[in-house]
């Protein structure tokens, strides 16, 4: 399934205020309910619900380098989740890296990626 990015900051920041969070040691998720999940809906071409996905990594972590490998490291946990079990849709989900991200590996990520995705009850 095609990965839907967050674009514009408001949205974001209403995952950070509004969101339900849950925090591991390499990665924190945030997760609201998208109010606009009915209108994505009718233009996907397969008439489904859709989440909406962001990955962000502060300037704390390092260069744009370390950034950037701990975006592409969470993304792919991301996706290895998704080809594994079926998540929830109609929402905004923000991934955020966090300090031991940098260090880690892709199946680390991975699994603290899988546990905060339960404890907020994302699988279906």
């Amino acid at each position: 399934m095609k990965e839907f990015a967050i674009k514009e900051n408001h949205l974001f920041v209403k995952a950070y205020t509004k969101g339900a969070r849950q925090v591991a040691p390499t990665v924190c998720v945030y997760v609201l309910r998208d109010y606009k999940a009915a209108r994505l809906k009718k233009e996907n071409p397969r008439k489904q619900y859709l989440n909406r996905i962001g990955f962000t990594a502060t300037t704390k972590l390092g260069n744009a380098v370390v950034r950037n490998r701990c975006k592409r490291i969470m993304r792919a946990a991301y996706r290895s989740l998704l080809s594994e079990r079926r998540i929830r849709t109609g929402n905004l989900i923000v991934i955020s890296a966090r300090g031991r991200a940098v260090h880690a590996s892709s199946a680390e990520v991975r699994a603290d990626l899988a546990g905060a995705f339960s404890k907020l009850g994302l699988f279906v």
